[in-house]
């Protein structure tokens, strides 16, 4: 079977930037529903017409893939809205961030600690690899119909490359991550 839109793909991947350094690894093969929601824009059109055994390599730039990297989305708050056991890599959801951290930050982001320092915390609303172009080899290891309950719901329930409108109130940014 031939991709096309609404069937669902097993793939195996490996993911780097420019570089050549390897961010992610997938051995095992995960589904993606072709013309939903789980995979960039990018990804489904090198996939269509493809079969099981093909072996694709692209490169998906930032404005494909994670968006541009947004200096807006960047926040220093007070160290001490945050509790002690705070370490850098921490996660905070941005309607969950403590009370007094800046009103502008958008609510529907989601903020890593990227910095600590005694009297300030560098929160960081940007994807980890915004700005980043990505290198993706992948290879198609089973295609097969989507159900109606996969269509409905616009993915095979994998989020690897889920496009959400995340920080789409962002002061100066209409990217899509």
């Amino acid at each position: 079977m031939k991709i096309k839109k609404q069937c669902v793909v097993a793939l195996t991947w490996t993911l780097k930037d420019t570089l050549g350094e390897e961010l992610d690894v997938l051995d095992e093969p995960v589904e993606f529903l072709v013309g939903g929601e789980d995979l960039f824009e990018a990804i489904e059109e090198a996939l269509q017409g493809h079969e099981v055994g093909a072996e694709i390599d692209l490169q998906i730039e930032p404005e494909q893939g994670f968006g541009d990297y947004n200096d807006r989305l960047v926040f220093l708050e007070s160290r001490q809205l945050f509790p002690p056991e705070l370490e850098e890599g921490m996660t905070f959801e941005g309607a969950s961030l403590p009370a007094g951290c800046n009103p502008e930050a958008p609510k529907d982001a989601l903020y890593t600690v990227t910095e600590i320092y005694p009297e300030h915390v560098v929160l960081d609303g940007n994807h980890p690899l915004a700005g980043i172009a990505l290198r993706l080899s992948l290879k198609i290891e089973a295609v097969r119909e989507a159900t109606e309950e996969e269509i409905g719901r616009g993915s095979a329930g994998t989020g690897f490359f889920r496009i959400a409108p995340l920080h789409a109130n962002a002061p100066g940014s209409d990217t899509l991550h």
